[in-house]
């Protein structure tokens, strides 16, 4: 159970001991997830109103901005985070595509459909399949790259990471991965062959929830999973993502605690850039119904609260939502976007019928989200931000 302390999350790091000698489970335990919860659905309407007034936000206006007291002030949000996001940003979105190399899994989550209890035919693409797929990709304009593998240390642990990202690096300026967490030594290792970024989502912050949803493999030790993005500081990793599966918990109180994650990471390892994305669980086989519905509203609200409490995160969003919410939100605080994804090994032109990890809703080819974003007067930028910046 944790520790219940009076829930004082202005985050001033009057406890900077902890993470000077500790890493972010020290912090995580000293906040109570329904004590947090309770505090952003009482938050009011001049809780919101003083956290908008504010130039520079904190994570106790972040929970007002999240909090259902919030809602009607969603147009002012968007103005908001569209004023910031050009600021830092301008007009442009960055685009990237994953690319999955196996749905090979040893771990068992309710949610997921690589899920090793799943019953599915199992592939891993050979280095000849990895170059097919590399080529369409980079055919279709892409320079940003991500590669996605379930969890198999044994099948697609760091020897084979390490010949794809050898075998692609000829073909993109970045290449950034979505798989089994490592150790900080094995992040160095990659790092040193070109790996640029890496995203990992520890799906819900409410530890006993976690717990229900990933009952076994290496993905059940919670605390290694939180610990996964202090690895990457430790490593050197250019940019880090975070983010929550929404649909296990109350959506709020697990943004509030990927924000908290986020400013302690950026306050101990500052070099390190840091992106957030905003899955929502989709249909998949042996599907789970979600236990919490996020609306678009919600998710809206969601991404304009991370742009006015951090002007210089990376918002992004996936092929996971609907096309008319990926239009909208060009403008509105987002500034990547993937387009034109499979979400199966081999699913661009090695084996497109083969199962995928969940389905996409938003089915445009890259020049139609290309064109769109152009329509809107943004400009498309094909690869990351360059490494000096």
């Amino acid at each position: 159970m944790q520790t219940k302390l009076q829930d004082k999350t202005h985050y001033s790091f009057s406890r900077q001991e902890n993470i000077d000698k500790g890493l972010f489970y020290d912090i995580f335990r000293s906040y109570s997830w329904d004590s947090v919860k309770e505090n952003i659905y009482t938050k009011t309407e001049t809780d919101v109103l003083r956290a908008l007034h504010h130039k520079k936000r904190n994570l106790e206006d972040f929970k007002a901005l999240i909090s259902p007291a919030a809602t009607p002030f969603l147009e002012q949000m968007a103005r908001e985070s569209m004023r910031i996001t050009q600021r830092r940003f301008g007009k442009i979105i960055q685009m990237y595509a994953p690319m999955y190399l196996s749905n090979e899994c040893q771990n068992i989550c309710t949610y997921c459909g690589f899920s090793l209890t799943n019953k599915i035919p199992r592939r891993t693409l050979t280095d000849k399949e990895i170059l097919r797929e590399a080529r369409f990709l980079k055919s279709r304009g892409y320079d940003h790259i991500l590669l996605v593998t379930g969890e198999a240390n044994k099948t697609v642990g760091v020897p084979y990471l390490k010949n794809a990202i050898r075998l692609i690096r000829p073909y993109f300026s970045n290449i950034s991965i979505e798989v089994q967490p490592l150790d900080t030594v094995e992040y160095a290792d990659l790092i040193a062959e070109g790996l640029y970024a890496v995203l990992v989502y520890q799906e819900t912050y409410h530890e006993a929830c976690y717990k229900i949803h990933h009952p076994k493999g290496k993905k059940s030790n919670f605390k290694y999973r939180l610990h996964t993005p202090d690895r990457l500081g430790q490593a050197g990793i250019h940019k880090a993502g975070l983010g929550a599966l929404f649909g296990l918990e109350d959506w709020r109180t697990d943004s509030f605690f990927t924000a908290l994650h986020l400013k302690y990471l950026q306050r101990k390892y500052w070099k390190t850039r840091y992106s957030i994305s905003f899955p929502r669980l989709r249909p998949h086989s042996g599907g789970l119904e979600p236990k919490v519905i996020m609306t678009d509203t919600d998710l809206a609200q969601l991404i304009f609260a991370y742009r006015l409490l951090d002007g210089d995160v990376e918002l992004s969003l996936s092929t996971r939502e609907s096309t008319a919410f990926r239009n909208n939100m060009i403008k509105l605080g987002v500034n990547s976007i993937s387009a034109e994804s499979k979400t199966n090994p081999g699913g661009y032109v090695v084996d497109p019928k083969s199962l995928e990890q969940f389905e996409i809703c938003d089915e445009r080819t890259t020049e139609e989200i290309a064109a769109m974003i152009r329509s809107q007067g943004y400009e498309v930028v094909w690869k990351d931000w360059e490494k000096g910046y």
